[in-house]
């Protein structure tokens, strides 16, 4: 039964609720010697805890996309098939314009979100260069299937989770298909196709995204072996133009080091409360050695970079959770690289995902202006309206504009 599947939620509730009414109903109608009624009534007790405390597990688990399977909860499960040297690039020398088309089979996900918006598609992908074997999931956007764009190239962002997190959370907890779809449709933001692909690669820590030979090719197939998968089965722009990365948390710090080491592979990052230096979490395989450390700090590599690399980055954090590392990252930044710091206040909320909830928009409408999209609307002319968020005054600004950034910092500090 799947950890976070409906019918494992539905039978936690009834044991929940059987583990209640059985005290109420037998706690004085047991019999026998004193002994054995004190341990009846101590294990219908410790019963109702226990069930009380995994229906409250599973509601979490649910509402913020953490463990996905039995295998990731249990730190049990491995997706590494092998984890070859791949060199500085992550290709191990390998021409990947020669390598053989990718077909995949596609199936409806199943889970929270996984129904809405024209509903997201699962695949199970064996990684050709990275030696990874995980899923990847796909949403694409309205326009995808209608007859006026049947030979349009779309744009698109992989999406990353923090750690622990599941490959659903964008769909499942942030809803970033359900917000994006209608706005879509009014040619208000560009159709992207939104891929999000497994992170959780080994038991019991965070890749870091990093490519550690003999561990894990993480870098590889977050950035070759996805996008690849992607170009040939969907009708995807190619890279760098129209190619983007976006994640929260961990996530975030993947995402901005990922499109900072490979400008060739992505135009454009975004990061939610992300970081720089990955000794930020603990369990982060970049973080277990200095030379790992430095190779996976996009702040770094931004200092060392002989040449600036033409890439666009939106960071937005709260003071002692992002922020910080955003405004070094802008620090360090020299033409062509960008970077777009959002303030966000700590009175919009902490670490979690009703923080980020109300900043995909945002994020997806500065996007499509960094990729240079055109949003599109359903006549297929091409017109976009209201591509380049104003400014607005903030100074009534309700919890979802502090939260997504449109509220500016000084007005933030006169509601506080």
């Amino acid at each position: 039964m799947s950890l976070t599947g409906t019918p494992f939620l539905y039978t936690l509730i009834a044991l929940s609720v059987v583990a209640v009414a059985l005290p109420l109903l037998m706690w004085s109608r047991l019999r026998g010697p004193r002994v054995l009624r004190a341990a009846a009534r101590m294990m219908m007790l410790l019963s109702a805890q226990g069930t009380a405390v995994a229906l409250v597990f599973v509601l979490v688990n649910n509402a913020n996309g953490l463990y996905d399977t039995w295998d990731d909860l249990l730190g049990t499960g491995t997706h590494v098939q092998q984890a070859a040297d791949l060199g500085a690039d992550g290709t191990g020398g390998i021409a990947l314009d020669r390598l053989p088309k990718v077909r995949q089979t596609f199936t409806q996900a199943e889970g929270p979100g996984m129904h809405a918006a024209g509903g997201v598609r699962v695949t199970q992908l064996e990684g050709r260069v990275s030696g990874v074997n995980a899923e990847v999931y796909v949403w694409l956007p309205p326009q995808y299937d209608e007859p006026a764009y049947a030979h349009r190239a779309f744009p698109v962002v992989e999406l990353l989770p923090g750690y622990p997190g599941s490959a659903k959370s964008w769909y499942g907890t942030l809803h970033v298909h359900e917000q994006l779809a209608p706005l879509m449709r009014a040619g208000k933001i560009a159709p992207f196709i939104l891929v999000a692909p497994r992170t959780t690669l080994l038991p019991g820590v965070d890749t870091g995204c990093a490519n550690v030979p003999g561990t894990v090719n993480a870098d590889s197939w977050l950035s070759i072996d996805v996008p690849k998968m992607v170009r040939d089965n969907f009708r995807a722009q190619p890279a760098p133009k129209g190619w983007a990365v976006a994640g929260y948390s961990a996530g975030g710090h993947c995402a901005a080091k990922l499109a900072v080491a490979h400008p060739d592979r992505y135009r454009a990052a975004v990061s939610l409360s992300g970081y720089s230096d990955p000794i930020v979490e603990p369990n982060s395989l970049a973080a277990q050695s200095p030379g790992l450390r430095r190779a996976n700090n996009p702040c770094l590599l931004l200092r060392k970079a002989t040449v600036p690399p033409p890439v666009a980055l939106y960071l937005s954090g709260q003071p002692k959770d992002g922020y910080e590392a955003a405004l070094a990252l802008r620090k360090e930044a020299k033409a062509p690289t960008a970077v777009h710091v959002v303030y966000i206040p700590t009175s919009a909320g902490g670490h979690t995902m009703t923080l980020w909830r109300p900043q995909v928009v945002p994020a997806f409408r500065w996007l499509t202006t960094q990729l240079g999209q055109r949003p599109v609307t359903g006549d297929g002319t091409g017109k976009a309206k209201g591509t380049t968020p104003r400014a607005p005054s903030s100074v009534d600004s309700k919890h979802a504009a502090l939260a997504s950034g449109t509220a500016s910092r000084a007005a933030a500090a006169r509601r506080r």
